[in-house]
């Protein structure tokens, strides 16, 4: 990383009369990706360029065309990337480990604040900038050795911004793919990257069109293109982003108007007409191309003063130098980056091994997997070159907000009949203990339901057959929440409960991966039930009742969804067997009881319309300390139409189908709106011996929904046969 070079970057050729061209690209976010279209335009006219600059979304497509690639090249590549997942703020949750997938079902990922020497902290962008990293690491692998950016096929040079100066920082050596990513990060959007001892924001925030730098380069003639996103009119100033996004441009486009002010007679200003294109139109790459090559044409009779006959042209596209291959042994994997964490304990979990060929699509996926911990803002992997051989050296890459890492959520409903309640939801995280990555998470809810779980989770790198990566988790909690009794039939209300609950246990467990894990533990559970009205509900007791329970469990998860709440695609089973012994008060008796209890979720996606099905089942022996039963059934989508938990017993049967359609539009915070209809049958048996399928209860759902910051939100008309047509309000998940 330099300031402006000290001689020129390319050297007229020797004998040659023809002036020597420089391309400079600017930045604009996605509107740059008309730069294709230009470039496309320039090698149809064959005019020869001998070096380039750029900034930002300027600096990728003139960095990758400089390091080898072709218009066309560049074109097929671009249409081919979903954009979508390389700016999704996270991995896909189906990579996930599933420790980190169950902290979806808790509260929701949106929002995330981190603690690190006592201070709060928050994310440094809105997204990450890790599969954007992977995109170019991919693309610049032909030229990983070179390091002086003037020996590429064309020279090339990329702007960015140093954060604690504000002064322009002309990135001319070191390495390409980070030089690329850091000239673009968009501040608020994108964290900045740090390069050799500097904070490296966007460029475009002090040069969004580097003039200058491609004269200094030794440029006579210039072409230039200015893409960058125009001053937005008085409707984009009614929100904190709009007003934000505004101020940039302001800034951007002042020192727009002084570099194209410095532009000769004989230079070339190519400034397509991209409409009410936006910065982040990433998913118009198609027509922004298109739009690029149209602005470009009109221009080619100036192009053809700076053209080259085909021979000449041929010519000087074979002396260009080839980018070398990308063949190569591994002899080595290391890790660098990260102070706070151990990523050699994933080291027997990844795919790239030492002796083996390099594979880029592996170092990808294993990059992928360090990503998927949440403990970096960036893991990135390096092919390097040493006089021991070539190497796999993984970037990463520490959330400065971690480790302690915090979620807020919220749990709130009414059915706008006197039902309503709430609960606040606060986790809370602390990673990396030791250097196994032991965890201690927390779980803390206030409200109608309060609520305390704590969790120590161990890592104990054990080797036991195929498995690599077993673990104990020791964990305890307490809980305390009012239950209404209620008449099956009517609704009407019949008793009133307290009841309290502490349980602990100890588990050992296996992870499969990405796909779930396996548990089998000890647990003790010990279960106050108090009547609060009406104490003849309780079966020959007068007062509170205690029921202990010890016992062991076996359980299992699989999941697959790509996302916890309103998932387009994937599938998820969970099972659990839980067996022991039982006892409660005023009784010597202790009985033996089993616990059986499954679901599953799947769910299928056409375009912007999604089919989910779900289905749980649940089974336990009856006990006669109260006329409760250990499950309950009703409520938004819980069997809509009746109650919140309006039918108890100790069987539950219970399936639903559900329709949404998501809307393209989503706002901030937000994954987007969706609107959807349900389709339920189930019902509740004080035995398992008593289901019957002719005693199913059906309900049904009209409802709107957002995936929110603070979990899921539903506003829903809602009906059932056998119980009620009302409204619902609900926040969180049914």
């Amino acid at each position: 990383m330099t300031t402006a070079p000290a001689e020129p970057a390319a050297a007229k050729p020797a004998g040659s009369t023809r002036p020597r061209i420089g391309l400079v690209l600017s930045g604009g976010g996605a509107r740059g990706l008309a730069h294709v279209g230009v470039l496309k335009v320039l090698e149809r006219e064959r005019v020869p360029i001998d070096m380039i600059a750029g900034t930002s979304m300027g600096a990728i497509i003139g960095g990758l065309y400089a390091s080898g690639m072709s218009a066309a090249q560049l074109e097929a590549e671009l249409l081919k990337v979903d954009w979508n997942a390389v700016f999704a703020s996270r991995v896909d949750r189906q990579l996930l480990s599933q420790r980190r997938k169950e902290e979806d079902f808790e509260i929701s990922p949106v929002i995330e604040i981190g603690m690190r020497n006592g201070e709060l902290r928050a994310p440094l962008g809105a997204l990450s900038g890790r599969g954007l990293e992977t995109l170019l690491r991919r693309y610049t692998l032909p030229v990983r050795d070179v390091r002086n950016f003037d020996v590429l096929p064309i020279p090339f040079r990329a702007l960015a911004t140093d954060m604690e100066t504000g002064k322009p920082v002309v990135l001319s050596q070191g390495d390409l793919a980070l030089a690329l990513r850091s000239s673009m990060s968009v501040p608020g959007v994108f964290a900045p990257t740090e390069l050799n001892q500097r904070i490296l924001g966007d460029g475009g925030l002090v040069d969004n069109v580097p003039v200058g730098v491609a004269r200094d380069m030794g440029a006579d003639v210039l072409i230039v293109v200015n893409i960058g996103t125009p001053i937005a009119g008085r409707d984009s100033l009614s929100s904190v982003t709009g007003l934000t996004t505004q101020m940039i441009n302001i800034l951007t486009e002042q020192n727009v108007q002084r570099s194209l002010a410095t532009l000769g007679e004989r230079d070339v200003l190519i400034a397509p007409d991209l409409g009410t294109l936006s910065s982040a139109d990433f998913e118009r790459t198609r027509e922004l191309i298109d739009r690029g090559q149209r602005g470009a044409e009109p221009l080619s009779a100036r192009l053809a003063g700076l053209a080259l006959d085909e021979a000449t042209y041929a010519s000087w596209r074979q002396s260009r130098p080839l980018p070398g291959g990308t063949a190569a042994q591994v002899s080595f994997i290391r890790f660098e980056g990260t102070e706070l964490t151990n990523p050699q304990r994933f080291a027997s979990q990844l795919e790239s091994r030492p002796g083996q060929p390099f594979d880029a699509a592996k170092a990808e996926r294993d990059a992928r997997r360090l990503a998927a911990s949440g403990d970096y803002t960036r893991a990135d992997y390096l092919l390097v070159s040493t006089p021991d051989g070539d190497g796999l050296v993984f970037d990463v890459e520490d959330k400065p907000w971690g480790p302690h890492y915090f979620r807020i959520g919220l749990d709130m409903e009414t059915d706008f009949r006197g039902g309503s309640g709430f609960n606040i939801k606060i986790s809370h995280n602390r990673h990396w203990l030791d250097a196994n990555g032991s965890e201690w998470r927390n779980q803390l809810q206030i409200g109608k339901v309060p609520r305390w779980y704590t969790e120590l989770y161990h890592p104990l790198n054990w080797t036991l057959g195929i498995s690599n990566d077993w673990f104990v988790s020791g964990y305890a909690e307490v809980q305390r929440r009012d239950i209404t009794q209620y008449d099956n039939d009517s609704g009407a209300v019949t008793s009133l409960f307290n009841r309290k609950l502490g349980r602990i246990g100890v588990d050992l467990g296996q992870p499969w991966g990405e796909f779930g894990e396996l548990r089998l533990g000890a647990l003790a559970l010990i279960e106050r039930t108090t009547p609060d009205v009406d104490a003849s509900t309780l079966s020959s007791v007068d007062g509170p009742v205690t029921l202990r329970e010890r016992g062991v469990h076996l359980g299992a998860v699989i999941d697959q969804l790509d996302f916890a709440n309103f998932p387009t695609r994937g599938y998820r089973l969970e099972s659990e067997l839980v067996a022991g012994r039982r006892s409660r008060s005023g009784s010597g008796l202790r009985t033996d009881f089993t616990r059986v209890e499954a679901s599953g979720t799947a769910a299928r996606s056409w375009g912007q319309h999604t089919l989910n099905v779900h289905a749980r089942v649940q089974r336990t022996g009856q006990d006669n300390a109260t006329s409760l039963g250990s499950y309950t059934l009703g409520g938004f989508h819980q069997l809509s139409g009746y109650r919140s938990e309006q039918l108890d017993g100790n069987a539950v049967v219970f399936s639903r189908l559900t329709w949404y359609r998501r809307s393209l539009t989503a706002p901030v915070f937000t994954r987007g709106f969706f609107v959807g209809a349900t389709l339920e049958a189930g019902n509740a048996w004080a035995r398992w011996g008593d289901a019957r399928w002719a005693d199913l209860r059906s309900g049904m759902s009209l409802f709107l929904g957002a995936d929110t910051g603070l979990g899921p939100l539903y506003f829903g008309l809602t009906y059932a046969p056998r119980g009620s047509t009302g409204l619902y309000l609900f926040v969180g998940r049914p």
